[in-house]
């Protein structure tokens, strides 16, 4: 049910209108039908009702002489009966062969014709109704009847026509009057239900002001009165919120307690290193003090994070990319970096100190087993062919690649493939975690230029 609607906007307040409107609308034309077909129903039973009463009246104001001529002087109450080509006329005409003339309104300038009873009978009244066009070529609808007049059994026939085109005319009209106004009630209603559905979700707009201003910086909570059915979420996404926080201060403090626990010993270690002097005091300090750096780093990287306040950060992928190759060419001179990046700006949802520790260890990696030329691309992936929301790194070389069945032992921790060049092991493994800890996905494959692909699919904003 929910495919057949996943076309629509992705917006509340969209749905919510074109639905209401929608509906309006439907309701709106069934009344109307409704109201017109009642109208049209009590029209033409007014209408039948008032042949019926002329042709009562009709028929008492008629009769035979003893000699066969009809007699009569029919006074129906409407002036229509005396103007000429009216549409409302009445007739009388002799059946029985003993009757000789006929009678007729001021109004018929001309026979109206009568089917014959072979085609149309009567019913068991001895009436008959239909439709035929009259003198002045406008529809009438006609109610015959024949009477038989004395005990003479002589018959004659009582015709009344009435203006159906008149009638057709009037209940158009108010079907006309009808749906005019219904339309200018349906715009009203509909203009007044979108401005109510814009006030009623409009504390829904100052909650994602609040979260905005959360992730900016310039707010640590949502506050703000809301509407007692948006409050428990409000409430609820503070209670996310804080929760989140003290998860985060919580693994900063461990963080840091833990490397200033490695500072002492790390200075006595290299203390120890030079006073022992030598090639094997050498190698001690070095290695000490490497460890040294990464401890400061992650301290410096642990306090910069801690003194923002945001929910989520923001990162440029193309600026970091670009500024990182410049480094990575100054580094390695001997070797060709290509960068294939869009013009469109890409922007990663994390941290750019976490995005150059993917993406420098990818290089690093890739310019120290390249033989020649190392190709990064830049790539934004669409989501069900809709907006990106991710993004692609593509880091590849020349060199020898990687078998497919160790490529999953290289991401481990401290495994190293080829002992013949310098390294910790630590490289992809920590690349694995960060990706990881974003929801993306590394891939290890061999590349189109012979050696090894690394792939990297991050969250975009």
């Amino acid at each position: 049910m929910m495919a057949r609607f996943s076309h629509l906007p992705r917006t509340l307040t969209f749905r919510v209108v074109a639905f209401s409107s929608i509906w309006a609308m439907i309701a709106l034309v069934v009344i109307a039908t409704v109201i017109s077909t009642l109208f049209r129903q009590v029209s033409e039973r007014g209408f039948d009702n008032v042949l019926s009463a002329h042709l009562f009246n009709l028929i008492a104001s008629v009769s035979a002489t003893e000699e066969g001529m009809l007699v009569g002087s029919p006074n129906l109450g409407d002036l229509r009966f005396s103007e000429p080509l009216s549409g409302w006329y009445w007739s009388v005409e002799p059946v029985s062969p003993a009757l000789r003339n006929q009678l007729h309104s001021p109004s018929l300038v001309t026979p109206v014709r009568s089917p014959s009873t072979a085609d149309m009978a009567f019913d068991r009244n001895f009436q008959r109704k239909y439709l035929e066009e009259g003198p002045g070529g406008e529809q009438i609808e006609v109610l015959e009847a024949e009477i038989v007049l004395d005990q003479l059994d002589r018959i004659a026939r009582f015709r009344v026509m009435g203006n159906r085109s008149e009638l057709e005319q009037e209940i158009s009209d108010f079907s006309g009057r009808l749906y005019a106004y219904l339309g200018i009630f349906g715009v009203g209603m509909i203009a007044i239900n979108v401005f109510a559905i814009l006030i009623a979700l409009k504390p829904l707009g100052s909650i994602r002001r609040a979260l905005a201003n959360i992730r900016a910086g310039t707010a640590e909570r949502l506050s703000g009165p809301f509407p007692a059915e948006i409050a428990p979420l409000a409430e609820e996404t503070n209670a996310l919120i804080e929760s989140n926080r003290r998860i985060i201060e919580r693994a900063r403090t461990q963080v840091g307690n833990l490397a200033h626990s490695l500072k002492t010993p790390l200075a006595v270690l290299m203390n120890e290193g030079r006073s022992l002097g030598g090639e094997q005091g050498a190698l001690i300090t070095a290695h000490a003090e490497a460890m040294q750096k990464q401890i400061d780093h992650y301290l410096q990287r642990a306090r910069a994070v801690a003194q923002r306040s945001t929910l989520a950060t923001r990162s440029s992928v193309n600026q970091t990319l670009a500024r990182m190759g410049r480094v990575t060419e100054k580094l390695n001179p001997d070797k060709m970096l290509e960068l294939q990046m869009p013009e469109a700006e890409v922007t990663f949802v994390g941290e750019r100190e976490d995005l150059e520790e993917i993406t420098g260890n990818l290089l690093e990696n890739a310019m120290k087993w390249a033989d020649r030329k190392v190709v990064l691309t830049l790539q934004p992936v669409e989501v069900n062919g809709a907006d990106p929301r991710r993004f692609r790194i593509a880091i590849e070389d020349d060199g020898p690649g990687i078998p497919e069945d160790q490529a999953r032992q290289a991401l481990k921790r401290g495994r190293r493939l080829d002992e013949s060049k310098p390294g910790t092991g630590l490289g992809l493994a920590i690349v694995a975690d960060l990706v990881k800890e974003y929801g993306g996905t590394l891939a290890l494959e061999r590349s189109r230029l012979g050696g090894l692909r690394a792939e990297v699919v991050l969250p975009a904003a």
